[in-house]
């Protein structure tokens, strides 16, 4: 068989973002695979598939042994034949012979079609992965394509991502063709990720195939990474970002810290006239937040995060990692926050279990026996 190839060649790996090499071997693969099934020849070496890139033709050449009487034309040669491919050939030896396109079956083309298909795909989906894997953390922008239920399916343009719903700010509503920014929270090979686990997603995902990308709007790591964009300081490592905590859509608190003593790491944050801050809100539908100097003082650091109520004194309990604040009674419900979001905020920021007190109740409770 003799077919030209290197057009062929040229347009898949252009269209696919696939190298030559790659496709060209996906080529001799399927064929050799569909040849020795449609053959049913066994053993390893009983197919060569080789590709002239001078002559620009691909061949396909069928081991055959030498032999007197020809019973097999597929695995057997005659000597006179056999001399026009290998001048040393005789009766018992084996060599390469060409195969002729008349003598592969419409089965077979199939065959080969779909290997090469299978292959191709699989290696298009590996550079994939490795392309999408370095976006891994970072923000990423794409156009909603369509919803699966509550999930929302992103367009990336080489490859769909999902947005689920348990990743999305609750209060946000997207129409087709709407953009969207989020983080790319993982890219797997499988779908075995612990987000896949959840609500309705693992049936979302068997019309995928890998990689599956999944995004977020809910992660604490959108809130840092949307910062490192609108605050160059932060970008360029003057201003770190200790800590992030969030309720997704309502409220957050972000803990920035700077070696300079020179720069006010939360004025830079916040921007003139809180300019900065509110681009991030902005792009989080309004979600409020408060910039927090970190200090590596637990009790300092714990006091700023309940901002705005103003603790008046505390106990530390180290060993516990809690610490007791009070605060003037009538900032009591300003320190715990509607529903509570204030302090929990601050727990998830500090990492420390926080007892808010009114005064009385922390004076009381100090005079009590230390258990």
């Amino acid at each position: 068989m003799s077919v030209k190839l290197k057009n062929v060649i040229e347009t898949i790996s252009r269209e696919k973002n696939i190298p030559e090499d790659v496709i060209e071997k996906a080529l001799k693969d399927g064929i050799l695979t569909a040849v020795k099934k449609e053959f049913k020849l066994r053993e390893k070496d009983a197919v060569r598939v080789v590709f002239d890139k001078e002559k620009d033709e691909l061949k396909v050449l069928i081991k055959k042994k030498v032999t007197p009487f020809v019973e097999d034309e597929i695995k057997e040669i005659a000597l006179e034949e056999a001399k026009k491919y290998d001048i040393n050939a005789d009766y018992g030896k084996y060599v390469y012979a060409p195969l002729n396109l008349e003598d592969i079956g419409r089965i077979a083309l199939s065959v080969a079609k779909e290997v090469i298909a299978k292959k191709v795909s699989k290696v298009e989906r590996d550079i994939l992965y490795k392309e999408f894997k370095d976006y891994e953390g970072k923000i990423i922008t794409g156009t909603v394509r369509r919803f699966e239920g509550d999930d929302i399916i992103v367009d990336l343009g080489r490859i769909e991502a999902i947005l689920p719903k348990e990743e999305q700010i609750p209060k946000e509503k997207y129409k087709i063709g709407d953009r969207i920014r989020a983080l790319v929270l993982k890219v797997s090979k499988k779908n075995t990720h612990p987000i896949i686990e959840k609500g309705k997603l693992k049936r979302v995902l068997k019309v995928f195939e890998p990689p599956i990308v999944i995004l977020s709007r809910t992660h604490p790591n959108f809130l840092k990474k949307l910062l490192e964009i609108e605050v160059p300081e932060i970008a360029e490592g003057e201003i770190e970002v200790k800590a992030v905590a969030r309720e997704p859509g309502e409220r957050a608190k972000v803990a920035v810290y700077s070696k300079d003593e020179n720069i006010d790491p939360v004025g830079v944050v916040v921007g003139l006239k809180g300019s900065r801050i509110l681009n991030v809100s902005s792009e989080l539908s309004g979600e409020k937040i408060d910039v927090i100097e970190w200090d590596e003082d637990p009790a300092k650091f714990i006091i700023r995060a309940l901002a705005p109520a103003k603790a008046k004194k505390y106990r530390l309990l180290p060993r516990k990692k809690r610490i007791e604040i009070a605060v003037p009674k009538d900032e009591l419900s300003l320190a715990i926050g509607k529903n509570g979001i204030n302090a929990k905020l601050a727990h998830k920021l500090t990492g420390w279990h926080i007892d808010i007190l009114s005064e009385e109740d922390f004076e009381r409770i100090q005079k009590l026996p230390s258990t």
